[in-house]
């Protein structure tokens, strides 16, 4: 190298360049920054709720970063499964103890993602968005007169009498239903308590004007379900109104996960076989149907 200081000094500065890129490349993957301004994080509830996992983590991220001062759940969502928007609704409320938090609706935030909204600190509608649907839903599907048709049979062995309850193989007894709805009923009351403790609304009030109903953003501004009408740009100046930021907030949005060719395409399979057959069909959910949220 001492006869060629010309291709050592090369090599060195290729050396630096890479470390440097590398260190760039390690502070940046998860969408960090280098900005010192306060930041508002948004968060993103999309589609049927059937897993709370990445948005708690998403939430758990952004309660732990410092620079991050508000957050707004942004909802596009039809509601789902209990559990997971029961979850995701805890989370928040967690979330807001320390940090501002505006729920953001967008063309559809019914049940499940309005449950999910009722722990914000300020509910923002846009004047079309869907919302609402404060109610349960059990779907169970029955093949029995199709086995029949095509010659099949089955044998179930149970220990107990309600152990095959909801089964499609046969039809649900009345003893049956009446078990099914003693369980919907606690559940919607739990939706119900929710929300008449967050909105500040008698639960006399939201089954008598409210229940299962779907309302536009405008209709339910004027019943007290949401706060203000505004866009998706409004909920981010107001979160950070809350929040105490001064001028111009700098807005992070969750990184889009990327898992190769083979993953998109198994992925987007798994979607189109999740709609053709309707694996949402069956079980009790806080969610809104209609045949327009099949595509989300």
């Amino acid at each position: 190298m001492r006869r060629h200081p010309i291709l050592f000094g090369f090599l060195l500065l290729l050396g630096v360049g890479v470390l440097f890129f590398l260190v760039i490349t390690y502070f940046t993957r998860d969408g960090a920054d280098f900005s010192v301004k306060d930041k508002v994080g948004v968060v993103i509830v999309k589609g049927f709720i059937g897993d709370s996992k990445d948005t708690v983590d998403k939430l758990d991220e952004y309660a732990r970063d410092e620079s991050i001062k508000a957050v707004v759940l942004r909802l596009e969502t039809p509601g789902g499964a209990i559990v997971p928007s029961q979850e995701i609704y805890e989370k928040v409320l967690k979330v807001k103890a320390e940090k501002s938090v505006v729920a953001s609706m967008g063309t559809v935030a019914a049940s499940g993602g309005y449950y999910i909204a009722c722990a914000a600190n300020r509910i923002v509608a846009n004047p079309g968005t869907i919302t609402g649907s404060i109610g349960v839903i059990a779907q169970f599907s029955q093949v029995e007169e199709l086995l029949k048709k095509i010659g099949l049979k089955s044998t179930i062995i149970k220990s107990g009498k309600y152990k095959d309850m909801g089964s499609p193989l046969r039809e649900m007894t009345d003893e049956e239903q009446k078990v099914i709805q003693e369980v919907i009923d606690d559940i919607y009351e739990q939706f119900v308590e929710v929300v008449a403790q967050n909105r500040n609304i008698s639960k006399e009030t939201i089954k008598e004007t409210a229940s299962a109903k779907i309302f536009t953003g405008r209709q339910a501004l004027e019943l007290g379900l949401v706060d203000e009408l505004g866009t998706m740009e409004y909920s981010v100046d107001l979160a950070a109104k809350l929040a105490g930021i001064e001028g111009e907030p700098d807005v992070v949005y969750p990184k889009e996960k990327r898992g190769g060719l083979l993953r998109y395409i198994l992925g987007e399979a798994a979607s189109v076989i999740s709609k053709e057959l309707d694996l949402h069909s069956r079980g009790i959910d806080y969610l809104y149907l209609d045949d327009l949220m099949k595509g989300m």
